[in-house]
């Protein structure tokens, strides 16, 4: 919003955006309030295109269209398009003369809630300078999304805060720690001696969004941030001009994965569970690559002792194991956790087969092991060839290869039920996303694929 509408007032154009302001039932996934909550009336009415665009009547800002500059007007008319969408970030990194971007955001008109979170904000006084420190947390950590592994470069894990700290106050830079575990928080503020929002003032807001608004407009006063991959951090870092900062500018990945093991080493207990997992996790994944088979699985061993719900570590614990063609350790993990959950809800797929075919964001969580999976199933595992079957039918087109490694999986282990099932879904085929008849011929291919077993 913020580049659309610098760029529309430094051409000429109208700005508009399009907001929910209707309540949604589904509160599963990240929740932005409502515009009314965010916006004054005024500037609702002013700006607001709707809830909904028809994307058809719009064209891409991308940089060729940017190109055109005060041209835009005529493309559009030309292609009889309504305006422009501008969904790149950085679409404006490069403009000369600099669009003021800044000035564009914090001069939005604001409702009154929010208005008051960021002068609250502005008027707390700092007593030294200061560096932000975007932990995050929340979902990703605690919550479903820590399964994923997907995720996890938007957090900077709290077991790495008490180095982080540290090496600012060695710039000579106090840390301001903002996150969503408050008990974490809490003892790292006691452990390392860090400033918390609620330092300020952040209290005083019960509502989650004039909370947030104080808590990036308190960002925005540091003289820089780190985090992960946060769009909340990048819009204090808008709000405040000021440097957005990843960790690895202050340790690189291998070194942090270092620091966090130590840190863990000496206090693991100190650390909720969750918390403890989450640093095993971003150890592992700055090293998977690099460490040898048997350390990257120990590491992750120590994260499923402490998060035993997390099917993404007895998976990537089974693929290590396949990775040192020690197929049958591989497979006792493999075959351990789909019975336990065949036994909770006895359906295919499993739980924790939707980490190996359900693309999460743009990819697939487990893609870089679906070959030790597929070399596992050939050298005659039955759960590693349940998994494979799988992965090649939600994944691939492959339907021939799919097929036969189902019937292989079966073939070693002919009076498995969760062997059968998986190959009754594989003749099923791949569940269609849409269609009402595509739906109903997937349904009798399952009666079909049932009456043949």
């Amino acid at each position: 919003m913020a580049n659309a509408k610098s760029l529309a007032d430094s051409l000429g154009y109208r700005f508009g955006f399009t907001w929910n302001r209707r309540a949604i039932a589904d509160e599963s996934f990240h929740i932005i309030d409502l515009a009314d909550q965010i916006f004054s009336a005024d500037f609702i009415e002013r700006h607001w295109l709707g809830e909904d665009i028809r994307r058809a009547e719009f064209g891409i800002l991308d940089a060729a269209a940017l190109a055109a500059g005060d041209s835009l007007g005529e493309i559009a008319k030309e292609r009889k398009l309504r305006g422009f969408t501008c969904d790149d970030f950085a679409i404006l990194r490069d403009i000369t003369p600099p669009v003021r971007v800044t000035e564009t955001l914090r001069g939005f008109d604001y409702s009154p809630a929010v208005k008051q979170a960021i002068a609250a904000a502005d008027s707390s006084r700092f007593t030294r300078p200061m560096a932000a420190l975007h932990l995050r947390s929340g979902d990703i950590v605690h919550g479903k999304y820590r399964t994923t592994l997907v995720f996890a470069g938007k957090v900077i894990p709290s077991t790495l805060a008490r180095a982080i700290v540290a090496e600012l106050s060695s710039m000579g830079l106090g840390t301001l720690l903002i996150g969503q575990h408050r008990a974490t928080l809490d003892y790292l503020k006691a452990e390392t001696g860090a400033m918390l929002t609620s330092d300020f003032g952040v209290d005083a807001f019960e509502d989650e969004t004039p909370r947030t608004f104080f808590e990036m407009a308190l960002m925005a006063r540091c003289q820089r941030i780190y985090a992960g991959s946060s769009i909340y951090a990048e819009i204090a870092s808008l709000m405040g001009d000021v440097p957005f900062m990843p960790a690895t500018a202050l340790f690189d990945a291998p070194r942090a994965a270092g620091i966090i093991l130590d840190e863990l080493k000496a206090r693991q207990v100190d650390y909720d569970p969750r918390e403890a997992a989450f640093g095993y996790q971003a150890a592992f994944l700055a090293v998977e690559d690099k460490a040898a088979p048997g350390e990257a699985r120990a590491i992750l061993e120590k994260a499923y002792t402490l998060d035993p719900e997390n099917d993404a570590y007895a998976l990537k614990i089974a693929a290590a194991y396949f990775r040192e063609r020690d197929f049958a350790s591989g497979e006792a993990v493999l075959k351990s956790l789909m019975t336990r959950q065949f036994t909770d809800r006895p359906r295919i797929p499993l739980k924790a087969m939707g980490l190996l075919g359900d693309m999460v964001g743009d990819r697939y969580p487990m893609a870089k092991d679906f070959e030790l999976f597929f070399t596992a199933a050939e050298a005659g595992c039955p759960y590693a060839a349940a998994c494979s079957a799988w992965i090649l039918q939600q994944t691939t087109t492959d339907r021939v290869r799919a097929l036969a490694t189902a019937e292989l999986a079966v073939k070693a282990s002919p009076a498995d039920p969760i062997l059968r099932k998986v190959r009754r879904r594989i003749l099923q085929g791949k569940k269609p996303r849409s269609g009402l008849l595509a739906k109903a011929r997937w349904r009798l291919a399952g009666l079909r694929a049932l009456a043949s077993t």
